[in-house]
């Protein structure tokens, strides 16, 4: 009994202590005054409402969009035809290929930001929007990959055969039982894919610098010329954004799968 009191307690405050930052910056973007304190003086929204009235943060915040949303949708196309692949037959080269896939996530986000900035140059593309979203989508493609990659596994193979058995051909199979079952899954990895681009700063600068100002990049320029308290909110906004988001993928997808949890069944 005290033995669970005491692992509830040192779990809450794990989480209060990861939670204090957040609570901090959600304070100093409520706080009526320009300056950077805790407890906010004052109360006041209009931080909020300057993402979406001041030029340059609107454009910045258009621009995160934008790309995030062209780099999860190409990490979904390269994931997916991957993925499928290696559910149907396993191959060496298939491992090498979802290798390589995987290997831009699992090394240094420095390394591959070098990388993509050494291959842009080189091509003569540096500064351009579309080398971030490529980079990015390179990136992220890991994400998309190992979740998909769950969702095949979650797939009867009595089912297609069954469905082969019946007359239907590889392409009636994928687009009428393999697709609607994985479909969870894809929208999954299209929305960790489309979080963490919001978010990204290295890959992004090192891409395109300061000729396209994404929100993170945004926020580290007008560090340069001082504090306001917009930048807290535009961080508080990115969070929303973030819990919405997964809360999605809770709520429609198999969150504990995704994480790493194993089924009931996955063990016999």
């Amino acid at each position: 009994m005290i033995g669970t009191f005491l692992t509830r307690l040192f779990f809450a405050a794990v989480g209060l202590f990861m939670a204090a930052p957040i609570v901090v910056i959600a304070g100093v973007s409520i706080n009526e005054k320009r300056s950077l304190t805790f407890p906010p003086e004052g109360f006041s929204l209009a931080w909020y409402g300057q993402i979406f009235t001041d030029e340059g943060w609107r454009g910045a915040l258009t621009t995160s969009v934008l790309i995030a949303l062209g780099a999860a949708t190409i990490a979904v196309l390269i994931a997916l035809p991957i993925a499928y692949a290696l559910w149907r037959r396993v191959t060496a080269i298939g491992r090498a290929v979802q290798l390589l896939g995987v290997s831009p996530f699992v090394l240094p986000p420095v390394i591959t930001a070098l990388g993509a900035l050494s291959f842009w140059a080189t091509m003569g593309g540096y500064g351009a929007w579309y080398t971030v979203v490529i980079s990015h989508a390179i990136f992220f493609t890991s994400l998309p990959l190992v979740t998909i990659s769950l969702g095949f596994q979650t797939i009867d193979r009595e089912v297609t055969e069954a469905a082969r058995t019946m007359g239907a051909n590889d392409r009636t199979i994928l687009t009428t039982i393999v697709l609607p079952m994985i479909a969870p899954y894809i929208i999954s990895g299209f929305a960790f894919a489309f979080v963490l681009s919001l978010n990204e700063y290295i890959v992004a600068y090192m891409t395109v610098g300061f000729t396209l100002e994404t929100v993170p990049i945004k926020i580290f320029n007008a560090l340069r010329y001082g504090y306001t308290p917009t930048m807290a909110s535009v961080s508080i906004l990115f969070v929303a954004v973030a819990v919405v988001v997964f809360g999605f993928v809770a709520r429609f997808g198999d969150l504990p799968r995704l994480l790493g949890a194993w089924s009931s069944g996955d063990g016999k």
